[in-house]
């Protein structure tokens, strides 16, 4: 069962979404929270497995609130999607950095909603191609001079060829298809490339490429 906490200072969002999880077999809201400071105790008091973090909330917000959920030894595997009313929200950009596996609109479809929750339950990130690509180079763009991270170092030829795609939008079996290999394969060298760089998922590894300068924004003009 995915244990899911809400956090969103609108009770009728709050409401809206908990309606439509708890319809389903496999998820369960387990706590709700009107703002960052009451996200904190609910995680720790209920160990959600995915937090649903409003970006824009009185009192603590979003941003600060998934920066100490992430930073929290103690709620090590917890994943949180962030809330917004717009798809190109700094703010969001911001919290991709801080280890948020991906974001949702607040007017999504339903079933968008529980397909996103499966997602990230299970460690993948919650990053729609087209917005993530317009998210990426509108922020990550400002960078003037991206800085090579050395963690990139570590990464074979065929790594870093992988995770330039990974930061171009494409899903594993994209990969697969594009490189000639299987999923499988691809998959894993997802994952050892994750493993090498140091970050906690697919989100993260989009940043780090377009902050070290493996690509760039102008990469993604038509």
């Amino acid at each position: 069962m995915i244990r899911v906490l809400l956090v969103d200072d609108q009770r009728l969002v709050r409401a809206g979404f908990k309606s439509i999880l708890d319809g389903e077999h496999d998820i369960t809201v387990v706590a709700e929270a009107a703002n960052g400071r009451e996200s904190l105790e609910a995680a720790h008091e209920h160990k959600p497995d995915v937090v649903l973090m409003d970006i824009r909330m009185p009192v603590m917000d979003g941003l600060t609130a998934t920066r100490h959920l992430l930073e929290d030894p103690a709620l090590t595997g917890i994943k949180v999607v962030i809330l917004t009313t717009f798809d190109l929200d700094e703010d969001v950009y911001g919290a991709l950095r801080a280890g948020a596996s991906g974001f949702l609109v607040k007017d999504t479809e339903p079933e968008e909603l529980i397909h996103g929750v499966r997602v990230v339950a299970r460690g993948d990130a919650l990053l729609a191609p087209s917005i993530t690509r317009r998210l990426i180079s509108e922020f990550a763009g400002r960078v003037a001079r991206p800085a090579p991270s050395p963690a990139l170092n570590r990464l074979t030829e065929r790594e870093r060829e992988v995770m330039s795609l990974v930061a171009a939008g494409l899903s594993n079996d994209e990969i697969a298809k594009e490189l000639v290999l299987s999923p499988a394969t691809a998959k894993t060298h997802v994952s050892r490339i994750m493993t090498k760089v140091d970050v906690r998922d697919r989100a993260q590894l989009v940043v780090l490429a377009y902050e070290s300068g493996m690509i760039t924004p102008r990469w993604l003009t038509p």
